[in-house]
């Protein structure tokens, strides 16, 4: 399973449930509402952040961050072997070229990246990608005992096994993007 397409209809269902969410929405950035949180494998993760992404005079997506822990800081939002997810929404079409080059850019942040199984990871992740449409969503989300599960419109879905690599990319997208006090 991992690095290929999901294509077994009990993983799909299993994705169903995982993107399953609430009705209420506490968080708005860029016209987009998220819920203030979402039920995820029967545990409740809250909206922590969500904030949109411009480049140059665009709107381009709005991040949400979701957390079942309340961390104080960075380190223990990613140490925490603790559901989470990262969910995109773009505002925007967007290539698969465009899409990669971004997340390949920004996961060069981390030295742990560029070489061995986590670099293999990283070029798994970014192979699933695909070209999203205005509206649609990537969705990253850890799940423990399990790994990372990678699903919306703008990949092909995949799960890459094991904490390390989800540990490795929210820690680079939380150092860039700061969202807790220092």
């Amino acid at each position: 399973m991992t690095g290929k397409p999901w294509r077994n209809g009990t993983v799909w269902m299993a994705l169903g449930v995982l993107l399953a969410t609430g009705v209420a929405h506490a968080g708005q950035a860029g016209g987009v509402n998220m819920p203030d949180s979402l039920q995820v494998e029967g545990r409740t993760l809250a909206l922590t952040h969500m904030e949109l992404k411009r480049k140059l005079f665009f709107n381009v997506y709005v991040w949400s961050l979701y957390l079942e822990d309340s961390p104080s800081c960075t380190t223990q939002a990613v140490a925490s072997d603790s559901l989470k997810r990262l969910h995109f929404r773009f505002l925007r079409n967007i290539s698969r070229s465009q899409l990669v080059e971004s997340f390949r850019d920004g996961l060069r942040r981390n030295p742990n990246l560029r070489d061995g199984s986590l670099h293999h990871a990283m070029e798994t992740l970014l192979n699933s990608l695909r070209d999203v449409h205005k509206g649609g969503d990537l969705v990253l989300t850890y799940v423990p005992g399990s790994g990372l599960l990678v699903a919306g419109e703008a990949t092909g879905g995949l799960l890459i096994p094991g904490k390390g690599f989800a540990d490795a990319l929210f820690s680079v997208w939380l150092d860039a993007h700061p969202i807790f006090p220092h």
